[in-house]
């Protein structure tokens, strides 16, 4: 039997960038010119717009001084913890 996990809360995280982006009083072209990603981009991530790659969240996480885990970890936010493998 496969068992397939949760969706990943994408909502929770399109909130952290803008809370994070907020709290620094940043604006998109700041977090642009510190990340080295174009303006657009940060606007559609942080509108729900796409995703965004992992190497886009990874340059925007050195721009905020955000571990990775910590903003990638909010996908989980709202699921249940895995089950630990079975022998």
């Amino acid at each position: 039997m496969t068992i397939f996990p949760p969706d990943p809360n994408l909502e929770a995280l399109r909130l952290e960038l803008s809370r994070l982006r907020a709290a620094r009083g940043w604006t998109y072209d700041q977090l642009a010119e510190r990340s080295g990603l174009a303006r657009r981009t940060l606007i559609e991530i942080e509108q729900g717009r796409t995703v965004g790659s992992l190497g886009t969240w990874h340059a925007i996480a050195h721009a905020l001084g955000t571990p990775l885990g910590d903003i990638l970890g909010l996908m989980c936010q709202g699921h249940a913890p895995p089950l630990p493998p079975t022998p």
